[in-house]
């Protein structure tokens, strides 16, 4: 059973598709960090000073007694939200690119052209035979 794990699990497709995963984990990681850091911050004077992971809105506010939050607030974060959608939409399209530019080589390599193939042996006999009448003439 070992051993039948082991050459499914080193496939050279599954070994493939694992990388990927691990690529893409790291890719959005470094998008997002990029969009929190570096975007976001950037787009806030363009908005006027908005800080976009700043929005939120409180749909139950926090039941406070005696100094103590009894009850904590239901707040949607519409911040993270929108964050979470811009690097979506920036891994997104860059997986597109990838994925348009290798079936543009994957169309390049099956336009190249193949070799002809083998004419049929009977065509390759009548030539022969063709050949050898016309030396004895």
């Amino acid at each position: 059973m070992f051993k039948e794990f082991k050459e499914f699990a080193m496939k050279g497709n599954l070994v493939d598709m694992a990388v990927g995963f691990v690529m893409g984990g790291a890719f959005a990681t470094v998008v997002t960090a990029f969009i929190q850091g570096v975007f976001l911050p950037v787009l806030a004077p363009i908005m006027g000073g908005v800080d976009l992971s700043a929005i939120k809105y409180t749909i139950v506010p926090a039941v406070v007694e005696n100094g103590e939050v009894v009850k904590e607030a239901a707040i949607i974060e519409l911040g993270n939200f929108i964050a979470a959608l811009i690097s979506f939409i920036i891994v997104a399209f860059v997986m597109f690119l990838i994925i348009k530019g290798m079936n543009r080589m994957m169309a390049k390599e099956e336009e190249a052209p193949a070799e002809p193939p083998a004419p049929p042996r009977q065509e390759v006999l009548l030539e022969e035979i063709r050949n050898l009448l016309a030396k004895q003439s």
